[in-house]
């Protein structure tokens, strides 16, 4: 019988985080949890969860210190961390642009440094990156989301080129609309019309071609594929979960 699987889940007390722990857990694997906010509700038993904030490179130095007590191998890091500042450039400040680009960017190159030892000691394995449909088509106020989740997809494929030696496979994950807390936070910079937040997810719904906004789940079943076996073959790569929304011409 092989080794237990292991997978590290950043942001995992977040609405796709949480749903992300949830399958692999069902799914039989061992769960070391990051989030800089409590774990609502209860994590997985055999499972680890680690406080910390993966925007500070010394927390980060932490979080695999402690992995690595806790776990001599990963199988699979899920870098699904992330934080929104919705503000136009001419208003977002340095500090500001930077903690975006420190949480959602900074920190999957740091993790990998880090990660890759483990990854090595489990024979090979995989990293998920979480970018954003914004790193290929975004909308207002939110420039510095969609720099870091862009570079983060550039990121992905140095490093599958780089790791590929290694037996580790290092791919994306862009999700459109996603009803999470982070989703119904910034449903206010006024692009989707509507004067209650249910009337502008509604009408973010219709401009997907799916008709609806995605569920955590959703998401969580894409992520695990790419960290399971089952998309061997699969690096470098981009997969896109939006119901359908960058099909449909922006012109229509």
């Amino acid at each position: 019988m092989g080794k237990e699987k292991v997978v590290l889940i950043t942001g995992a007390s977040g609405g796709i985080g949480s749903a992300t722990v949830a399958k692999f857990a069902q799914s039989g694997w061992k769960v070391i949890g990051v989030d800089r906010r409590e774990f609502s509700g209860d994590f997985p038993g055999n499972g680890y969860f680690i406080l910390a904030d993966i925007s500070r490179p010394e927390d980060i130095s932490l979080i695999y210190k402690k992995t690595s007590d806790f776990s001599p191998h990963l199988n699979a890091v899920v870098n699904n961390a992330g934080m929104q500042v919705s503000k136009p450039i001419l208003d977002t400040s340095v500090e500001e642009w930077d903690m975006v680009i420190a949480s959602n960017l900074r920190s999957a190159f740091l993790g990998a440094k880090f990660a890759h030892p483990l990854l090595v000691k489990a024979g090979g394995g995989a990293i998920v990156n979480l970018s954003s449909v914004h790193a290929v088509a975004t909308s207002i106020n939110v420039a510095a989301y969609a720099a870091s989740k862009g570079g983060l997809l550039a990121l992905t494929r140095a490093m599958a080129i780089e790791f590929a030696g290694d037996g580790i496979r290092v791919n994306a994950v862009l999700p459109g609309a996603v009803d999470t807390p982070m989703l119904r936070s910034g449903m206010d910079r006024g692009q989707h019309g509507g004067s209650s937040l249910e009337e502008r997810l509604e009408n973010l719904a219709r401009k997907t071609v799916n008709g609806r906004i995605g569920k955590p789940e959703e998401i969580a079943s894409t992520i695990f594929f790419l960290a399971s076996e089952e998309s061997s073959f699969m690096t470098g790569q981009a997969l896109v979960v939006d119901g359908g929304a960058t099909a449909r011409l922006s012109t229509e």
